[in-house]
């Protein structure tokens, strides 16, 4: 063999057995977080039904890699990406202690949370916006951090906290915190002001006409601002 061919099986073979075991963790901790949400169904939907309207909390399975939790007018979709990812040399993970100190430590997981409005899904409108609310990334150590919209700032030490299901349960009900906080606007006049004869049968149909809760709005003023609210690392 070439001494070229040598190095391409090494870094495949250390690779391929670090980027499996992000995998596997990562399926872990996403399975983990279903059973939160089945948890928190059994929990809140004797406190939250509604006669007229039925649940309003309620949680689905959609396949190994994807779980809705549907709150009052809200949608919440947890979805798990099958591939490992590595950070970008900008990124501030790579200012942390912990990553500094084991470098292969940045291959990670991750487990988004977006969300949507229920009648977009009801209806079957495919045009309407979900917003990302926040995404957990998970390490080969079960270390982890967060990226997120306000209230996810905090889950940013990488490196000194193992994720478990009491801190799953913390992230959820930010998200679902932020989302029910997160109002539908009325979009722009400007935007709203001619209508074509097309789109009006189209609305007659299927109530169709895209929606999203910040449609025409700056999303981007809700981020956590700042690398050091971001990485607390040292």
């Amino acid at each position: 063999m070439t001494e070229n061919a040598e190095k391409i099986l090494k870094i495949l073979s250390e690779k391929s057995v670090l980027k499996q075991k992000v995998f596997t963790n990562t399926l872990s901790v996403f399975n983990l977080l279903k059973d939160v949400l089945r948890e928190m169904e059994t929990e809140f939907v004797p406190k939250t039904h509604i006669p007229e309207k039925g649940k309003s909390f309620v949680f689905k399975e959609r396949g190994d890699y994807q779980a809705e939790l549907k709150v009052a007018g809200d949608m919440m979709i947890f979805g798990m990406h099958t591939n490992v990812f590595e950070f970008d040399r900008d990124h501030g993970v790579w200012k942390t202690s912990y990553v500094q100190s084991n470098k292969m430590s940045t291959y990670s997981g991750i487990i988004n949370i977006y969300n949507f409005l229920a009648d977009s899904f009801r209806f079957g409108r495919k045009e309407d916006l979900g917003y990302l609310v926040a995404r957990i990334f998970i390490n080969k150590d079960m270390r982890f951090f967060v990226e997120g919209k306000r209230q996810m700032g905090y889950y940013t030490d990488f490196g000194n906290t193992v994720l478990d299901k009491k801190i799953l349960r913390d992230i959820i009900e930010s998200s679902i915190l932020y989302a029910l906080d997160f109002d539908l606007l009325v979009p722009p006049y400007d935007r709203m002001k001619i209508a074509s004869v097309a789109q009006i049968k189209e609305k007659r149909k299927k109530t169709h006409q895209q929606t999203g809760k910040r449609l025409g709005f700056n999303f981007n003023s809700d981020d956590v601002q700042g690398e050091k609210a971001k990485y607390s690392g040292k």
